[in-house]
Protein backbone atom coordinates (compact mmCIF):
# COMPACT_ATOMS: atom_id res chain seq x y z
CA UNK A 1 0.00 0.00 0.00
CA UNK A 2 2.76 2.47 1.03
CA UNK A 3 5.03 1.45 -2.34
CA UNK A 4 2.04 2.19 -4.31
CA UNK A 5 1.48 5.57 -2.76
CA UNK A 6 5.57 6.82 -2.42
CA UNK A 7 5.18 5.91 -6.82
CA UNK A 8 1.91 7.86 -7.46
CA UNK A 9 3.21 10.96 -5.53
CA UNK A 10 6.70 10.41 -7.82
CA UNK A 11 4.07 10.64 -10.47
CA UNK A 12 2.04 13.65 -9.09
CA UNK A 13 5.39 15.33 -8.93
CA UNK A 14 6.52 14.56 -12.52
CA UNK A 15 3.73 15.87 -14.10
CA UNK A 16 2.53 18.70 -11.87
CA UNK A 17 6.09 20.05 -11.14
CA UNK A 18 5.20 21.36 -8.35
CA UNK A 19 2.26 20.55 -5.35
CA UNK A 20 1.72 21.89 -1.67
CA UNK A 21 1.72 19.52 0.94
CA UNK A 22 -2.21 19.74 1.44
CA UNK A 23 -2.33 19.31 -2.31
CA UNK A 24 -0.17 15.94 -2.16
CA UNK A 25 -2.22 14.58 1.17
CA UNK A 26 -5.89 15.32 -0.63
CA UNK A 27 -4.83 13.80 -4.05
CA UNK A 28 -3.85 10.57 -2.32
CA UNK A 29 -6.41 10.94 0.55
CA UNK A 30 -3.81 10.46 3.64
CA UNK A 31 -2.67 13.39 6.36
CA UNK A 32 -0.26 16.13 5.39
CA UNK A 33 2.14 14.44 8.40
CA UNK A 34 2.01 10.89 6.09
CA UNK A 35 3.18 12.89 2.88
CA UNK A 36 6.12 14.74 5.21
CA UNK A 37 7.37 10.91 5.89
CA UNK A 38 6.82 9.90 2.38
CA UNK A 39 9.03 12.66 1.02
CA UNK A 40 11.69 11.60 3.82
CA UNK A 41 11.63 8.20 2.52
CA UNK A 42 12.01 9.35 -1.08
CA UNK A 43 14.74 11.05 -0.72
CA UNK A 44 16.25 8.34 1.60
CA UNK A 45 15.87 5.90 -1.26
CA UNK A 46 17.65 8.81 -3.61
CA UNK A 47 14.68 10.29 -5.33
CA UNK A 48 15.63 14.27 -5.40
CA UNK A 49 12.73 15.44 -3.78
CA UNK A 50 12.98 18.79 -2.23
CA UNK A 51 10.79 21.57 -0.34
CA UNK A 52 10.68 25.55 -1.32
CA UNK A 53 9.75 27.53 1.65
CA UNK A 54 7.27 30.13 1.84
CA UNK A 55 4.03 30.76 0.90
CA UNK A 56 4.29 29.71 -2.23
CA UNK A 57 6.09 26.75 -1.75
CA UNK A 58 5.57 23.33 -2.42
CA UNK A 59 7.51 20.20 -2.74
CA UNK A 60 8.88 19.09 -6.25
CA UNK A 61 11.75 17.04 -8.02
CA UNK A 62 15.28 18.04 -8.45
CA UNK A 63 16.36 18.84 -12.23
CA UNK A 64 13.74 17.69 -14.06
CA UNK A 65 14.22 13.86 -12.76
CA UNK A 66 12.22 11.77 -14.50
CA UNK A 67 10.98 8.56 -12.99
CA UNK A 68 11.21 5.02 -15.13
CA UNK A 69 8.10 3.92 -12.92
CA UNK A 70 5.04 4.81 -16.13
CA UNK A 71 5.26 0.76 -17.40
CA UNK A 72 2.02 -0.35 -17.37
CA UNK A 73 0.27 -3.36 -15.20
CA UNK A 74 -1.84 -5.97 -17.12
CA UNK A 75 -4.91 -4.35 -15.41
CA UNK A 76 -3.63 -1.33 -16.10
CA UNK A 77 -3.45 -2.03 -19.92
CA UNK A 78 -6.78 -3.79 -19.84
CA UNK A 79 -8.19 -1.10 -18.60
CA UNK A 80 -6.87 1.61 -20.96
CA UNK A 81 -8.56 -0.69 -24.11
CA UNK A 82 -11.87 -1.20 -22.05
CA UNK A 83 -11.63 2.54 -22.18
CA UNK A 84 -11.65 2.34 -26.02
CA UNK A 85 -14.75 0.25 -26.94
CA UNK A 86 -15.88 1.10 -29.78
CA UNK A 87 -19.46 2.82 -30.70
CA UNK A 88 -19.47 6.07 -29.45
CA UNK A 89 -16.30 7.00 -30.63
CA UNK A 90 -17.01 6.17 -34.19
CA UNK A 91 -20.47 7.46 -34.63
CA UNK A 92 -18.31 10.79 -33.91
CA UNK A 93 -15.66 10.13 -37.28
CA UNK A 94 -12.93 9.54 -34.61
CA UNK A 95 -12.79 5.80 -34.95
CA UNK A 96 -9.26 6.43 -37.72
CA UNK A 97 -7.85 8.87 -34.65
CA UNK A 98 -8.75 6.10 -31.92
CA UNK A 99 -7.20 2.88 -34.10
CA UNK A 100 -3.95 4.84 -34.93
CA UNK A 101 -4.11 5.26 -30.94
CA UNK A 102 -4.17 2.37 -30.13
CA UNK A 103 -1.68 1.22 -32.29
CA UNK A 104 0.57 3.50 -30.70
CA UNK A 105 0.02 2.40 -27.34
CA UNK A 106 0.66 -1.20 -28.69
CA UNK A 107 3.91 -0.63 -29.94
CA UNK A 108 4.96 1.26 -26.69
CA UNK A 109 3.65 -1.89 -24.29
CA UNK A 110 6.14 -4.36 -23.00
CA UNK A 111 6.25 -7.50 -25.22
CA UNK A 112 4.24 -9.70 -22.64
CA UNK A 113 1.05 -6.92 -22.61
CA UNK A 114 0.83 -6.70 -26.44
CA UNK A 115 -2.33 -8.97 -26.28
CA UNK A 116 -4.19 -6.64 -24.24
CA UNK A 117 -6.54 -5.05 -27.28
CA UNK A 118 -7.31 -8.86 -28.19
CA UNK A 119 -7.86 -10.17 -24.24
CA UNK A 120 -11.22 -6.70 -24.73
CA UNK A 121 -12.43 -7.62 -27.15
CA UNK A 122 -13.00 -11.16 -26.54
CA UNK A 123 -14.29 -10.06 -23.40
CA UNK A 124 -16.73 -7.10 -23.48
CA UNK A 125 -18.77 -5.66 -25.91
CA UNK A 126 -20.79 -2.39 -25.54
CA UNK A 127 -23.96 -2.14 -27.70
CA UNK A 128 -25.15 1.02 -27.24
CA UNK A 129 -28.21 2.10 -28.77
CA UNK A 130 -31.34 0.55 -26.97
CA UNK A 131 -33.86 -2.22 -28.52
CA UNK A 132 -35.61 -1.49 -31.21
CA UNK A 133 -33.68 1.71 -31.98
CA UNK A 134 -31.55 2.18 -34.97
CA UNK A 135 -28.00 2.04 -35.16
CA UNK A 136 -27.48 4.70 -37.63
CA UNK A 137 -25.54 8.06 -36.00
CA UNK A 138 -27.50 11.22 -36.58
CA UNK A 139 -26.34 13.27 -39.79
CA UNK A 140 -24.45 16.08 -38.56
CA UNK A 141 -22.54 14.33 -35.56
CA UNK A 142 -19.14 14.43 -36.95
CA UNK A 143 -19.38 17.89 -37.30
CA UNK A 144 -20.30 18.92 -34.02
CA UNK A 145 -17.84 16.64 -32.64
CA UNK A 146 -15.33 18.74 -34.34
CA UNK A 147 -16.64 21.80 -33.39
CA UNK A 148 -16.71 20.75 -30.05
CA UNK A 149 -12.96 20.06 -30.08
CA UNK A 150 -12.50 23.17 -31.66
CA UNK A 151 -14.36 24.98 -29.67
CA UNK A 152 -15.85 26.67 -32.86
CA UNK A 153 -19.46 28.20 -32.78
CA UNK A 154 -22.10 26.10 -34.73
CA UNK A 155 -25.59 26.74 -37.02
CA UNK A 156 -27.96 24.59 -37.74
CA UNK A 157 -31.43 23.75 -38.27
CA UNK A 158 -34.09 22.56 -35.16
CA UNK A 159 -37.39 20.95 -35.44
CA UNK A 160 -39.57 20.53 -32.49
CA UNK A 161 -43.01 19.17 -34.09
CA UNK A 162 -44.01 20.62 -37.02
CA UNK A 163 -41.99 24.11 -36.67
CA UNK A 164 -38.34 24.80 -37.42
CA UNK A 165 -36.00 27.21 -36.20
CA UNK A 166 -32.09 28.11 -37.19
CA UNK A 167 -29.72 28.38 -33.75
CA UNK A 168 -26.38 29.65 -33.36
CA UNK A 169 -24.66 28.14 -30.27
CA UNK A 170 -21.32 27.38 -28.64
CA UNK A 171 -20.54 23.96 -28.27
CA UNK A 172 -19.78 22.85 -24.93
CA UNK A 173 -20.08 19.28 -25.12
CA UNK A 174 -21.73 16.13 -26.98
CA UNK A 175 -23.85 13.21 -24.71
CA UNK A 176 -24.65 10.14 -25.81
CA UNK A 177 -27.45 9.10 -23.55
CA UNK A 178 -29.44 5.37 -24.23
CA UNK A 179 -27.87 5.57 -27.84
CA UNK A 180 -28.98 8.89 -28.38
CA UNK A 181 -27.28 11.46 -28.88
CA UNK A 182 -27.45 15.42 -27.30
CA UNK A 183 -25.88 18.40 -27.96
CA UNK A 184 -24.77 20.56 -24.55
CA UNK A 185 -24.46 24.16 -25.86
CA UNK A 186 -24.09 27.27 -24.58
CA UNK A 187 -26.74 30.18 -25.47
CA UNK A 188 -26.02 33.70 -24.31
CA UNK A 189 -25.71 33.53 -20.57
CA UNK A 190 -26.97 29.82 -19.96
CA UNK A 191 -26.63 26.68 -21.63
CA UNK A 192 -29.30 24.48 -22.96
CA UNK A 193 -29.52 21.09 -24.82
CA UNK A 194 -30.33 19.68 -28.23
CA UNK A 195 -31.23 16.66 -29.59
CA UNK A 196 -28.95 15.80 -32.28
CA UNK A 197 -31.38 14.16 -34.70
CA UNK A 198 -33.31 16.81 -34.60
CA UNK A 199 -31.09 18.96 -36.50
CA UNK A 200 -30.38 19.41 -39.53
CA UNK A 201 -28.06 21.38 -41.92
CA UNK A 202 -25.36 21.88 -39.40
CA UNK A 203 -22.63 23.80 -39.89
CA UNK A 204 -19.10 24.70 -38.49
CA UNK A 205 -18.73 28.62 -37.98
CA UNK A 206 -15.48 30.36 -38.72
CA UNK A 207 -15.53 32.20 -35.39
CA UNK A 208 -14.31 30.38 -31.81
CA UNK A 209 -15.31 30.73 -28.50
CA UNK A 210 -13.81 31.08 -25.16
CA UNK A 211 -15.19 28.22 -23.09
CA UNK A 212 -15.64 28.29 -19.69
CA UNK A 213 -13.35 25.95 -18.01
CA UNK A 214 -15.51 25.64 -14.75
CA UNK A 215 -17.99 24.26 -16.59
CA UNK A 216 -18.60 20.17 -15.45
CA UNK A 217 -20.50 19.00 -18.45
CA UNK A 218 -21.04 15.55 -16.07
CA UNK A 219 -22.50 17.36 -13.83
CA UNK A 220 -24.53 19.69 -15.38
CA UNK A 221 -26.01 16.40 -17.47
CA UNK A 222 -27.25 14.62 -14.45
CA UNK A 223 -28.89 17.37 -13.18
CA UNK A 224 -30.94 18.18 -16.44
CA UNK A 225 -31.88 14.34 -16.77
CA UNK A 226 -33.42 14.47 -12.80
CA UNK A 227 -35.19 17.52 -13.76
CA UNK A 228 -36.50 16.52 -16.90
CA UNK A 229 -37.52 13.19 -15.44
CA UNK A 230 -39.29 15.46 -12.69
CA UNK A 231 -40.99 17.45 -15.02
CA UNK A 232 -42.50 14.50 -16.78
CA UNK A 233 -44.10 12.95 -13.85
CA UNK A 234 -46.71 15.23 -13.39
CA UNK A 235 -49.24 13.00 -11.84
CA UNK A 236 -49.66 10.93 -8.64
CA UNK A 237 -51.21 7.48 -7.60
CA UNK A 238 -51.20 5.70 -3.43
CA UNK A 239 -50.54 2.35 -3.66
CA UNK A 240 -50.14 0.05 -1.34
CA UNK A 241 -47.28 -2.73 -1.97
CA UNK A 242 -46.05 -5.82 -0.56
CA UNK A 243 -42.49 -5.90 0.76
CA UNK A 244 -41.93 -7.98 -3.24
CA UNK A 245 -43.85 -5.32 -5.06
CA UNK A 246 -41.75 -2.39 -3.07
CA UNK A 247 -38.49 -4.37 -4.32
CA UNK A 248 -39.54 -4.48 -7.81
CA UNK A 249 -40.82 -0.82 -8.02
CA UNK A 250 -37.17 0.26 -9.31
CA UNK A 251 -37.46 -2.04 -12.30
CA UNK A 252 -40.88 -0.49 -13.72
CA UNK A 253 -40.53 3.19 -12.81
CA UNK A 254 -38.27 6.09 -12.71
CA UNK A 255 -35.45 6.25 -10.03
CA UNK A 256 -36.44 9.80 -8.64
CA UNK A 257 -40.08 8.07 -8.93
CA UNK A 258 -39.12 5.71 -7.06
CA UNK A 259 -37.33 7.59 -4.39
CA UNK A 260 -40.12 9.92 -3.66
CA UNK A 261 -42.09 6.78 -2.69
CA UNK A 262 -39.55 5.83 -0.40
CA UNK A 263 -39.62 9.20 1.29
CA UNK A 264 -43.55 8.96 1.95
CA UNK A 265 -43.69 4.62 3.10
CA UNK A 266 -45.74 4.64 5.94
CA UNK A 267 -45.34 1.89 8.13
CA UNK A 268 -45.52 -1.89 7.28
CA UNK A 269 -48.73 -4.11 8.35
CA UNK A 270 -48.68 -7.29 9.91
CA UNK A 271 -47.88 -8.90 6.70
CA UNK A 272 -44.92 -6.22 5.37
CA UNK A 273 -47.36 -4.11 2.89
CA UNK A 274 -47.00 -0.45 2.86
CA UNK A 275 -48.80 2.47 1.50
CA UNK A 276 -46.89 5.00 -0.31
CA UNK A 277 -47.65 7.72 -3.07
CA UNK A 278 -46.12 7.30 -6.15
CA UNK A 279 -45.25 10.44 -9.11
CA UNK A 280 -46.12 9.00 -12.40
CA UNK A 281 -46.26 10.50 -16.04
CA UNK A 282 -49.62 9.37 -16.18
CA UNK A 283 -52.54 7.20 -15.75
CA UNK A 284 -51.99 5.90 -18.85
CA UNK A 285 -48.23 5.04 -17.90
CA UNK A 286 -48.98 4.53 -14.22
CA UNK A 287 -51.32 1.38 -15.97
CA UNK A 288 -48.91 0.06 -17.65
CA UNK A 289 -46.18 0.11 -14.89
CA UNK A 290 -48.46 -1.17 -12.20
CA UNK A 291 -50.14 -3.81 -13.93
CA UNK A 292 -46.52 -5.73 -14.38
CA UNK A 293 -46.66 -5.65 -10.43
CA UNK A 294 -49.74 -8.22 -10.61
CA UNK A 295 -50.72 -9.06 -7.14
CA UNK A 296 -47.39 -7.14 -5.27
CA UNK A 297 -49.56 -4.08 -5.68
CA UNK A 298 -53.28 -2.24 -5.27
CA UNK A 299 -54.28 1.36 -6.47
CA UNK A 300 -55.72 2.62 -3.53
CA UNK A 301 -56.03 6.15 -5.64
CA UNK A 302 -57.30 7.77 -8.02
CA UNK A 303 -60.82 5.63 -8.14
CA UNK A 304 -60.16 5.48 -12.24
CA UNK A 305 -57.16 3.66 -12.16
CA UNK A 306 -57.83 1.07 -9.51
CA UNK A 307 -61.51 0.65 -11.47
CA UNK A 308 -59.18 -0.53 -14.79
CA UNK A 309 -56.58 -2.84 -13.00
CA UNK A 310 -59.77 -4.22 -11.42
CA UNK A 311 -60.93 -4.65 -14.96
CA UNK A 312 -57.34 -6.13 -15.84
CA UNK A 313 -57.59 -8.60 -13.15
CA UNK A 314 -60.63 -9.72 -13.79
CA UNK A 315 -60.17 -10.46 -17.22
CA UNK A 316 -56.90 -12.45 -16.22
CA UNK A 317 -58.36 -14.56 -13.80
CA UNK A 318 -60.83 -15.37 -16.57
CA UNK A 319 -58.57 -16.00 -18.85
CA UNK A 320 -56.68 -18.79 -16.66
CA UNK A 321 -59.48 -20.12 -15.02
CA UNK A 322 -60.71 -22.32 -18.14
CA UNK A 323 -58.90 -25.34 -18.99
CA UNK A 324 -58.92 -24.39 -22.94
CA UNK A 325 -57.32 -21.19 -24.21
CA UNK A 326 -59.30 -19.16 -25.85
CA UNK A 327 -60.08 -15.06 -25.98
CA UNK A 328 -61.67 -13.41 -23.38
CA UNK A 329 -63.41 -9.65 -24.40
CA UNK A 330 -64.21 -6.61 -22.22
CA UNK A 331 -67.70 -8.04 -21.95
CA UNK A 332 -66.89 -11.34 -20.61
CA UNK A 333 -64.65 -9.45 -17.49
Amino acid sequence: MRAARLISLVLLLQNRESMTGAELARELEVSERTIYRDVLALGAAGIPVYADRGRAGGYRLLGGYRTRLTGLSRSEADALFLAGLPGPVGEMGLADVVATARLKVLAALPSGLRDASTRVERRFHLDVPGWFRSTDPPAGLGELAEAVWQDRTVEFRYRRGDRESIRSVEPYGLVCKGGGWYLVARVGAGHRTYRVDRMTGVTVGGRTFSRDDSFDLAGYWARQAERFVREILRDEVTIRLSPAGRYALRFVAEPPAVREAEANVGEPDGQGWVVTRLPVESPDVAYGQLLSLGPEVEVLQPPELRTRLASAARRLTRLYADDQPGPVTDDQA
